[in-house]
């Protein structure tokens, strides 16, 4: 396609695009969307990162498009052409390259004899330049506003969203979310441009399988606990569910369209898949990509033939639609496909779905890289991550650093591993004088939904069993923070982890301890000032970014008020210091102040912009207000009017400097549900590189540790 200068900066209005788009998004079509269409494409374009080689300045990703009863040839190929050019006119230089990117047809699927699916692969393969870069694309010839994404030039970090928890619970009343955050997300992407957004887990909600896949229903109707366990796995009943996960997939990525228990729990995300059509992903994967739970019931229960083979067959559908591979490949350029360079394959197949994890690292920009950790593909009551895979993670890590200087290392962890510890819930929900009203609540006669419907556990049960700081779970959590902070120190990055699953926004936060007055003495005291003026040189300062859910309920303010209540500084060893950023004291209009300055229960989403970025972008620079060495009090950003600073020696809640090779990031939380115009509202921190390097960190004190 060709383009005038003019028609290329073209004022790309997203509120006015897609705000009809908004419009009865807590509805959805009687019957599935797929239905609608004939033949032709049902899902995508759906654009993936891949990853970024700067040693030849190659970016590197795919699109994904399925088509529905196209018969496999060069004649039925959705052709996709590209233009290529500068990202703005600032440098006065316009020039424009055209292209194609090449396909392949790399699984074929079908959900009868009336639905076949072609899934075609389409890679891109472009230069970096040394100016930001525009790709707008065309399929078919047929060219859409949103048919575009973003290319960093040779030397800029990227602008990074990170979103989680990206459907509805089963139950939920959707008609009382009037308005889209995936709507919030396109207003700001048109603004100052994203580069890749970052999927923490649960970018699908597959719970409905115990209600639209035939088998499992019947399955779950057997009350008998020695025929549940004892179902064999069949050949049709198989067929069963990877039909459902099709069907679910196609119908959620391709159109926004779910539907849960009720009348009232239905939903069309129209912009949801506008969205992955123009900001790349990189996703890892939590239990609802799956089913609620899955991994942290009990062994005998996971190992059972029909709830293993629910994760393998959500496992096939997830690498499918996720990451643009068949794990069925079978010729040279797939197999190769699979092993491309931004996955660390586990050590082995995980014992419930069988096959290799596949975590996620690539390079965000030359100073920033990206580590996603699957938590899930080998998960059990007992373990996350096994041992070999966390040898292979961090060797790999390792690597990275040969190949230059990193200042930022940005980790996904599905569930939070700086939170509240409920300890005493899980006590409370596995014990025995629960019984009689587990029996009862099985029965229907006092409390219905008190327990669920795989292995009759408390419901809740499985939602404690998976966070970090579970019983089982807290050894693997303590050394697992260890090995970050003594990574980070060691290289002079700071690292910081981004979190979903639980439905508010939190931040979390490692530092070094701050001792107390009356117990410190002068050298101390000392040491204090200077933990507390010079974040930047903390090489235990980490944050824990919670931001979710980007869709889903918030939980009620009770919820909220237990965390608070919860929260507490916890000495994680002699010389760390964990606790929660009171980083939501007012509420979303901007005034009224809150008891639970900590948690904030509203739908979120979350991002992260190099200050570089923040400084060059002048609707960026408008908003903030900042300038280097500005220190900054994490809290409620006013746009125009940025966010609150302070002298420099003032002791109140501690500040945060504003550096060149800093980033600013900030939880996006919902203004208001009830306004389709889908406003929200920004809290936000600086977090500073780190300037200091110290090999050997104490961790004496630390609990459950091998080495303490």
């Amino acid at each position: 396609m060709t383009y005038t200068e003019n028609e290329w900066f073209d004022d790309w209005d997203t509120e006015a695009l897609y705000q009809e788009k908004v419009r009865d998004c807590d509805q959805c079509i009687a019957h599935s969307p797929i239905n609608n269409v004939e033949s032709g494409v049902v899902c995508g374009p759906n654009v993936r990162l891949i990853d970024v080689n700067y040693d030849t300045f190659m970016y590197n990703g795919s699109i994904l498009i399925v088509t529905k009863n196209l018969t496999a040839n060069e004649e039925n190929v959705p052709i996709v052409t590209y233009t290529i050019g500068p990202a703005t006119n600032s440098d006065n230089t316009f020039e424009l390259k055209e292209g194609e990117f090449p396909h392949r047809l790399f699984h074929t699927d079908k959900l009868d004899d009336n639905n076949a699916f072609q899934f075609y692969r389409y890679k891109i393969e472009l230069p970096l330049q040394n100016y930001e870069q525009m790709v707008k694309y065309t399929i078919n010839n047929e060219s859409k506003p949103h048919y575009r994404f973003f290319i960093p030039s040779k030397t800029m970090n990227f602008n990074t969203i990170a979103y989680s928890c990206n459907g509805f619970s089963l139950a939920v009343d959707t008609s009382v979310f009037k308005g889209s955050l995936w709507f919030d997300i396109l207003n700001k992407h048109s603004k100052f441009r994203y580069h890749v957004m970052l999927g923490g887990g649960d970018q699908i909600y597959s719970d409905s399988i115990n209600l639209y896949c035939p088998a499992v229903k019947k399955w779950l109707k057997t009350h008998d606990p020695i025929k549940r366990y004892s179902t064999k796995m069949t050949p049709e009943f198989f067929e069963q569910l990877n039909q459902f996960y099709l069907k679910e997939y196609i119908e959620w990525y391709g159109f926004g369209h779910w539907k849960g228990s009720t009348p009232k729990s239905m939903t069309t995300q129209n912009c949801f898949p506008i969205a992955t059509s123009t900001i790349p992903s990189i996703n890892i994967w939590d239990d609802h990509d799956i089913i609620d739970g899955f991994g942290s019931y009990s062994d005998a229960f996971m190992k059972t033939p029909v709830f293993s083979s629910i994760g393998k067959a959500a496992y096939k559908y997830y690498m499918l639609f996720q990451h643009h591979v068949s794990i069925d490949a079978n010729d040279d350029d797939d197999i190769a496909y699979l092993k491309t360079s931004n996955w660390i394959l586990g050590k082995r197949p995980g014992q419930y779905i069988e096959e290799k994890s596949h975590s996620v690292f690539t390079r965000l920009g030359p100073t920033m890289g990206m580590l996603g950790l699957d938590c899930r593909t080998e998960r059990k009551l007992k373990e996350i991550v096994s041992e070999g895979t966390y040898q292979l993670v961090f060797e790999r890590l390792h690597k990275e650093i040969q190949k230059g200087q990193l200042d930022h290392l940005l980790i996904m962890l599905g569930v939070p591993i700086a939170y509240p510890r409920l300890v005493w819930l899980e006590w409370l929900f596995s014990s025995r004088l629960l019984a009689p009203l587990k029996y009862l609540s099985k029965k229907g006669l006092f409390a219905r939904g008190l327990v669920n419907d795989f292995n009759g556990d408390v419901e809740l049960l499985d939602d404690l069993n998976d966070h970090w700081c579970a019983r089982h779970h807290k050894a693997e959590r303590n050394l697992l923070i260890t090995r970050l902070q003594d990574f980070g120190a060691k290289y002079g990055i700071r690292i910081t982890i981004l979190s979903g699953d639980v439905h508010l926004a939190s931040l979390g936060r490692f530092k070094s301890k701050i001792h107390k007055r009356h117990l410190a003495n002068d050298k101390k005291m000392q040491q204090n000032e200077k933990t507390f003026n010079e974040p930047e040189n903390d090489v235990r300062l980490m944050f824990n970014v919670i931001s979710s859910a980007v869709v889903n309920t918030p939980p009620p303010d009770p919820m909220a008020k237990l965390l608070q209540a919860r929260v507490s500084e916890h000495h994680f060893d002699f010389q760390t210091t964990e606790d929660s950023v009171p980083l939501f004291k007012f509420d979303t209009d901007g005034i009224t102040s809150r008891e639970q300055p900590g948690f904030l229960n509203k739908r979120n989403w979350s991002d992260i912009i190099p200050m570089e970025n923040v400084f060059n972008n002048k609707y960026l620079n408008d908003n903030f207000k900042v300038k280097l060495n500005d220190r900054i009090i994490p809290g409620i950003l006013k746009p125009g009017e940025g966010i609150p600073s302070i002298p420099i020696n003032k002791e109140q809640d501690q500040a945060y400097p504003v550096t060149k090779d800093g980033i600013m990031v900030s939880i996006h939380v919902e203004t208001d549900r009830a306004n389709p115009n889908s406003f929200s509202t920004c809290y936000s921190l600086p977090i500073p590189e780190l300037r200091k390097k110290e090999e050997n960190l104490s961790h004496k004190g630390a609990k459950h540790l091998p080495l303490t």
